[in-house]
């Protein structure tokens, strides 16, 4: 699936890291300490089929089309603030695929990167503090840019190297790779997108249960 492949982009979270529901329960605790149980459990359902997107995308919606004109609370900048800082700490303790490292030490002449929805300073000093971050000579990009913005950036600057393949573990990994004309490799072990088979196969996209599948 790698053969002729000369830049790996890979999503942070469900496919290096084990993060989904690390940052699922960040989000409802932030929530939930504001607005309770039933608004906290919105915003979940709405981050469940929206994944992928910046933490200032959800709280936003949040803000504007979950927590009812008038509530009281904090701005949604504010939310993102907080979750920031329960993200980090479950970025410091959850999973990490087994398998990245020899993969890496099986595509050694491959260009890496990472492109995230997560924020890229918080993700570096991560990556930085697990030592992962010298596996990605390409770099280590997220938020506050989009992953269409960050990946038209790399082209725009010849940060990539074609043939490109992306692995990632959501509807919105597959849309943003599709724009860029970025071939894709769903990545299914640690998703937290309920009804990816239906939609992979509805779509022509192939996949693999986690990272071991390509060594």
């Amino acid at each position: 699936m790698i053969n002729n492949v000369k830049s790996i982009i890979f999503d942070c979270d469900g496919v290096i890291l084990n993060s989904n529901q690390v940052k699922k329960e960040a989000y409802y605790r932030v929530a939930l300490s504001y607005y309770g149980d039933r608004l906290a459990n919105l915003l979940i359902e709405y981050l469940e089929k929206n994944t992928g997107n910046p933490r200032e995308h959800f709280f936003t919606h949040f803000i504007k089309n979950i927590v009812p004109s008038g509530t009281l609370g904090p701005s949604a900048e504010e939310l993102v603030l907080e979750v920031g800082e329960e993200i980090h700490k479950g970025l410091m303790e959850c999973e990490i695929s087994h398998s990245l490292f020899d993969l890496r030490e099986n595509t050694p002449d491959l260009k890496w990167l990472v492109v995230s929805g997560g924020v890229q300073n918080e993700l570096r000093d991560v990556f930085f503090k697990r030592s992962l971050l010298n596996l990605f000579d390409g770099g280590i990009y997220g938020g506050p840019m989009t992953k269409d913005e960050i990946l038209n950036s790399l082209i725009k600057e010849n940060n990539l190297e074609f043939p490109v393949l992306f692995l990632g573990d959501s509807k919105y990994d597959y849309e943003v790779a599709n724009r860029a004309n970025i071939d894709f490799l769903f990545v299914s072990e640690w998703s937290d997108f309920k009804e990816w088979r239906n939609y992979c196969n509805k779509n022509k996209i192939l996949f693999i249960k986690s990272l071991c599948d390509l060594i």
